[in-house]
């Protein structure tokens, strides 16, 4: 049997789209949290991270700076821009508990300073969305205090940069983009 132009065209489209949509009902499916035939599987492509940022130079630069190096795997870095102080999380139990982490948003609202005995102190509402690698998200609200002795009364090495004094997140149960995150007028 000999096919018109018309049914071969719409045949030809109908094979260059099948991959497409089969990748398209599979994501639907897991989305849903439905097991789809492996015929239909597709292949995830992994997160791709940011690109490197290391700035200093203000509290939200350096809010920002933290989950840059968490988004990017870099637990290290992302530890040291904790101040060395007695509320410096140890590092073993800080990268840990970034193990399964794939991806990270954030939220910064409006920061607060002020000097004291030589020292700024700021205070960084943030909202942090957490994505896991099964695809989980979690969505964390709170506030980060950071301590900057004044540069000029540094007159000895080790220069000590702009550094998160302590934070504190509590999982909300807004969405990324309704949650707020909130300092208290007092500090942490």
């Amino acid at each position: 049997m000999m096919q018109s132009r018309v049914e071969r065209h719409q045949s030809d489209r109908r094979s260059l789209w099948s991959p497409v949509l089969r990748a398209w009902r599979s994501a639907a499916f897991a989305l849903a949290g439905v097991a789809c035939p492996a015929s239909a599987a597709i292949a995830v492509t992994p997160i791709t991270p940011p690109d490197y940022r290391d700035d200093r130079s203000t509290p939200e630069a350096v809010i920002s700076s933290l989950y840059n190096a968490v988004a990017r795997h870099e637990y290290t870095r992302a530890w040291s821009y904790f101040d060395d102080g007695p509320d410096r999380p140890d590092f073993a139990t800080f990268a840990k508990g970034y193990e399964d982490t794939a991806a990270v948003s954030l939220k910064l609202g409006k920061g607060t300073s002020e000097g004291a005995a030589g020292s700024i102190y700021a205070l960084v509402p943030v909202v942090v969305q957490s994505m896991v690698t099964g695809g989980e998200r979690t969505v964390y609200a709170g506030c980060y205090q950071l301590k900057q002795v004044q540069p000029a009364a540094q007159i000895e090495p080790p220069f000590h940069p702009l550094g998160i004094v302590k934070g504190r997140l509590e999982k909300t149960n807004a969405s990324f983009e309704e949650a707020t995150g909130h300092c208290p007028k007092d500090g942490l």
